[in-house]
């Protein structure tokens, strides 16, 4: 059954071409398209194109849909070309003619956008979920370590001191940021495209307000235009909220492996998150973040894929939006993977004690020791040559301590701050 069928075969290979993977894609959005047809049919009862009973025989029959949805009883055979003629079809076939009219005044255009918005929704709520949960995990491990000193680098140079207590919280507070990705990709999805039709409305007189409420979106996307013009303009804008995420991860996942390796030796990862090799026996390997670090920089790369599909693209629908989904469904789970293994790795993460000893770290001090020539009244510069000089002569002599008292400081973390941050923009 297709949505379009006039009664005109189509070519067998243009079926496959045009249909590709969508049955297995579309499996993830049944229930959205169940519930997005319940506010459908509710308001056509309540303007009168159906009648009551039609309304209430619909509503049951969806209702069972979506229970089957979620005991996995759900298929779209290959005679179907997506969740929406199947759908549609076991309406039809279990309820005659009010089956037929589920498709009144809207399109399969604004039917996928209702159905993509309210899934992104769901899958924005348990990523947030996710990374908080992360924040948490990491914010205790900074309480717990804020006193263990841990060398800071640049240019994978020898730095300046840094602390496990800095280490994690810094992690801690990046993921706010992507919270904050998170929210404003909420907040564009968050917007009802039903009744929007093929993307110019609909003669008849709907309550467009109405499933906007039903479904529990916070606005309308009025314009019936915009609201075709949100497909690939929401999937753009989470797709850069997951790369944000995916960002701060990813680069978690390789301070892991680095600090894990025997030439930094600053962490251990218990013998159960790592996996060993088929010829060194000596072997532990940081497998896990390794794969957390590549799924999230692959996930990086899905805002640039959605751009090259979209951005050449006119106002109103286009089958190669039908892509997004592709790229898009599939990069959500990963996502959800790499936060879900991570939540169950970082707190079996141990730090190392004692680190600071190793004399190839008394350079860290050199700031400190020129800031408190400053302080003593020596001009900056001069301080700087004279550290300089020291170095240079071999008779510089580290402090071994830190005196940092600004906010934000390996001293003054400031761990409070940004739980309420977390706590404000959660």
């Amino acid at each position: 059954m297709k949505l379009w069928e006039k009664g005109i075969a189509t070519d067998k290979q243009i079926e496959h071409f045009t249909v590709g993977n969508d049955r297995e894609l579309d499996l993830v959005l049944a229930k959205y398209d169940a519930l997005g047809s319940i506010a459908h049919a509710k308001m056509l009862g309540q303007i009168g194109l159906l009648t009551q009973e039609e309304t209430t025989s619909l509503v049951d029959a969806l209702n069972e849909i979506i229970a089957d949805v979620a005991k996995g009883n759900f298929e779209i055979e290959d005679s179907f070309e997506d969740v929406h003629s199947k759908i549609e079809y076991l309406l039809t076939v279990k309820l005659g003619d009010a089956g037929k009219k589920i498709h009144t005044a809207r399109s399969r255009n604004d039917q996928v956008l209702v159905d993509v918005h309210l899934y992104l929704k769901d899958e924005l709520k348990a990523l947030k979920e996710q990374v908080k949960t992360l924040f948490d995990l990491l914010m205790e491990s900074a309480e717990k370590h804020q006193n263990v000193l841990l060398p800071g680098y640049t240019h994978l140079q020898i730095a300046m001191p840094s602390s496990f207590g800095m280490w994690f919280s810094a992690y801690a507070e990046s993921f706010i940021d992507d919270v904050t990705m998170l929210n404003a990709a909420s907040k564009i999805v968050d917007q009802n495209p039903l009744g929007s039709a093929a993307g110019y409305g609909s003669s008849f007189p709907i309550d467009r307000t109405f499933t906007t409420q039903e479904l529990g979106f916070e606005t309308l996307k009025f314009n019936a235009v915009a609201a075709q013009m949100s497909r690939g303009k929401a999937e753009k804008t989470v797709a850069f909220a997951m790369a944000s995420v995916a960002g701060t991860l990813s680069k978690f996942a390789m301070d892991v492996c680095l600090y894990m390796s025997q030439n930094f030796d600053f962490i251990g990862l218990p013998a159960h998150l790592t996996t060993g090799s088929s010829i060194m026996p000596h072997k532990k390997n940081p497998d896990v973040f390794e794969l957390i670090r590549g799924k999230c920089n692959k996930i990086q790369a899905l805002p640039y894929e959605i751009t090259l599909i979209t951005n050449n693209l006119p106002s109103g629908y286009h089958r190669d939006l039908q892509l997004l989904k592709e790229g898009l469904f599939p990069a959500l789970q990963n996502l959800k993977a790499c936060l879900d293994i991570a939540i169950f790795s970082v707190k079996d993460i141990t730090v190392k004690d004692n680190i600071l000893k190793d004399k190839k770290y008394d350079y860290l001090f050199t700031v400190d020791t020129l800031n408190e020539m400053v302080v003593a009244g020596m001009p900056f510069r001069d301080a700087y040559k004279a550290v300089a000089e020291q170095l240079e002569a071999g008779t510089y002599q580290s402090p071994k301590e830190t005196k940092h008292t600004h906010e934000g400081s390996i001293n003054n973390l400031c761990l409070d701050a940004i739980k309420d941050k977390m706590k404000a923009a959660f």
